[in-house]
């Protein structure tokens, strides 16, 4: 198979990111790689290139370097022909943004404006933009269908939506620019080999990578924020999508944009369609592991949604994807992740 395009992956060494890495290189894609380490590992790189082999690393080139920095950009773009960008990099912690909103508006807003100038400049006018289920807020009805109206509950979630905007915008000036963004659910599980998975810093802000470090017996409790929802358990209700099908449906938004110009700048929800307390999640994770998991039951957290999922028949009507993987494969593959790697990228602390 011939060498496909090289496409710029901003965070890619990430957790979404380093996944979406492996299945480009697999599809014959050549990769770079900028992340400023923020919130990751180049661990992560390394284990990228152990699970793909020595021939497809030769595709994959790995910088240290921050959006929020021009000159990281332009030296990137000035020294490789880029034909397309996935844009991951970006703060995504809702407790932390009500906290200190200014170092998101810095991070996510900024960095990303730096990203579309330097694109534009070099003429690289293909985008797929990392968004967010945070863009519907608390929804009024449910599953959440792409044309609703879109009210951002905290900071993190209003750089997702002033992005989207912003992209709009920039689409509408110039119509070369073709922009898809996916807004994603709960993104959990690892890759099957148990190499790759979630490592975040300090302590969790999502419910997988803190069930599992309770698991593993980093943290003492598992806290449950929220127990009297107006839910059949009182607990949050999310759209849970395993990273691999997270994975797979940048590759098909990438190939769309670069097989189709008239394509705009359009948004597709990457769910399951399916909705999943969070006490439910507990459960198939303590029978994947084999563990019985100690729970706290903590008072709801401020801009927390009762329960949000997704509709996807777009995404599967226009891109043709579609989860493949259920609760019971997240909580397997997580689990395999984590007994293999209880410290993360870290052999100790």
């Amino acid at each position: 198979m011939g060498t496909k395009e090289r496409i710029l992956v901003t965070g890619g060494a990430g957790f979404i990111g380093s996944h979406t890495v492996v299945q480009l290189l697999k599809e014959g894609f050549k990769v770079s790689v900028l992340d400023n380490l923020d919130n990751a590992v180049e661990e992560a790189i390394v284990r990228v290139r152990q699970l793909i082999g020595p021939q497809l690393s030769k595709n994959l080139d790995f910088r240290l370097g921050d959006i929020r920095n021009v000159d990281d950009l332009e030296k990137l773009f000035s020294e490789s022909k880029l034909d397309a960008v996935i844009h991951f990099a970006g703060l995504k912690a809702v407790g932390e943004s009500v906290a200190n909103p200014m170092r998101y508006f810095d991070n996510n807003l900024v960095g990303s404006i730096n990203l579309y100038k330097v694109m534009a400049k070099y003429n690289c006018k293909k985008l797929v933009f990392s968004s967010s289920a945070t863009v519907y807020g608390q929804p009024e009805k449910i599953p959440c269908v792409e044309d609703f109206e879109l009210k951002a509950m905290n900071p993190y979630g209003r750089t997702k939506l002033f992005l989207a905007e912003i992209a709009r915008d920039l689409q509408k000036a110039d119509q070369k620019w073709r922009i898809i963004l996916l807004r994603y659910f709960n993104p959990v599980g690892a890759h099957e080999s148990g190499i790759l998975g979630e490592d975040p810093k300090g302590i969790p802000n999502n419910l997988m990578p803190y069930i599992t470090q309770v698991a593993v017996g980093r943290l003492p409790e598992l806290n449950v924020y929220g127990h009297d929802y107006p839910t059949p358990d009182g607990s949050a209700i999310r759209d849970y999508i395993h990273v691999m099908d997270l994975a797979d449906g940048h590759v098909v938004a990438l190939e769309k944009l670069l097989q189709h110009n008239d394509i705009g700048c359009v948004a597709y929800n990457l769910g399951t369609g399916r909705g999943t307390s969070v006490l439910e999640m507990v459960a198939a994770f303590e029978k994947a592991s084999g563990k019985k998991l100690p729970i706290k039951l903590c008072p709801r957290r401020p801009g927390d949604a009762t329960a949000v999922y997704a509709s996807i028949d777009k995404a599967e009507k226009e891109l043709g994807w579609k989860a493949k993987y259920g609760i019971d494969e997240m909580c397997r593959d997580q689990w395999k992740w984590a007994s293999q790697n209880p410290w993360g990228y870290q052999s100790k602390p």
